[in-house]
């Protein structure tokens, strides 16, 4: 399963459907955001995908954590969400 990433700029029902697919899946689903931004986008696409797997009867929560993330060779802070059926 791969981390769904999520930036300032990405559009939240295309993350919202990335999620909810992910989790019809897998069962589960990762989403990582760096910057507030990026962490607003991915709040709001959760919200929506929540919506969209109520209508199949999923009922999930969501557990936010830090990891450490490199990029170009620099450390970051990311928000992780943890998404899963309750």
């Amino acid at each position: 399963m791969d981390m769904i990433k999520v930036s300032a700029n990405s559009r939240t029902s295309a993350v919202a459907g990335a999620i909810a697919g992910v989790v019809r899946e897998h069962k589960r689903a990762d989403v990582q955001a760096i910057g507030a931004g990026a962490v607003n986008q991915a709040v709001k696409a959760l919200v929506l995908a929540t919506g969209y797997l109520k209508g199949d009867d999923i009922h999930v929560v969501c557990v936010p954590e830090f990891v450490d993330v490199e990029i170009d060779g620099k450390v970051r802070t990311a928000i992780k969400l943890v998404v899963e059926p309750r």
